[in-house]
């Protein structure tokens, strides 16, 4: 059986960038790189006539930028939507909400999640979010503010067990990914992705944006574990 290829288009105004990215996913199974623009007018265009699955977005770039074209691509009311990953050098939370907010399902910050980036992809293609550890702190604080995680207050915390609230708990406090989370908790990744799915499957949730998001809300990110104490040589 053949097994659909998740179709990307890298949209950035920097060709020397464009080419590290298109070797970085040429070289992962399942991924093909369909075509480079280098501007939001054109990322729109050849989103749609190559039937891209996934965009790898910057923001600045001249003659469209790319908080317009992820508008266009996956805002509120569009009609077939295509997953934005975007992949810019800022970090300013400003940038960072209104880039989700223009429909945006990842975030990423050049040289710093480059490792980050086929699995960026595959999230997107799955319709889960990747954000970098550089800006979820951001993006907790502004949901948190809006006080629009009130979906998220059930099922409470004692339906997880101790090691699916360590999981929730280090991704509350910012670290997304799960090389990070392996690291933090000393498991394995595969552990990690399994504890990872069971916690969204028994709290209901989509992705780990929204699991973090809830652990905020139920206070876990201000729990100290034995963890904790190790890592911080205590």
């Amino acid at each position: 059986m053949t097994v659909k290829q998740i179709r990307v288009l890298i949209a950035d105004d920097n060709r020397a960038y464009r080419k590290g990215v298109r070797i970085r996913l040429e070289h992962a199974p399942g991924i093909a790189v369909i075509g480079e623009v280098s501007n939001g007018v054109d990322a729109v265009m050849a989103a749609r006539s190559e039937r891209a699955s996934v965009v790898l977005m910057d923001l600045n770039m001249p003659g469209g930028g790319g908080l317009e074209a992820t508008r266009a691509l996956a805002g509120p009311g569009v009609d077939r939507p295509v997953a934005v990953v975007v992949v810019t050098s800022h970090e300013a939370d400003r940038f960072v909400i209104e880039a989700l907010d223009s429909g945006a399902c990842g975030y990423l910050v050049k040289n710093h999640d480059t490792t980050q980036l086929v699995e960026a992809v595959r999230s997107a293609a799955r319709g889960t979010a990747l954000v970098s550890t550089r800006v979820t702190p951001a993006v907790i604080r502004e949901f948190t503010r809006r006080g629009e995680q009130s979906a998220l207050d059930s099922p409470s915390p004692a339906i997880l067990t101790s090691a699916q609230l360590a999981v929730a708990r280090e991704l509350s406090r910012g670290h997304t990914s799960n090389e990070a989370l392996a690291a933090r908790l000393g498991v394995s990744i595969n552990t990690v992705r399994a504890q990872l799915h069971s916690a969204l499957k028994r709290t209901q949730l989509a992705d780990r944006t929204q699991l973090a998001l809830w652990a905020v809300r139920h206070g876990l990110d201000r729990t100290e574990t034995s963890s904790d104490r190790m890592n911080s040589g205590k």
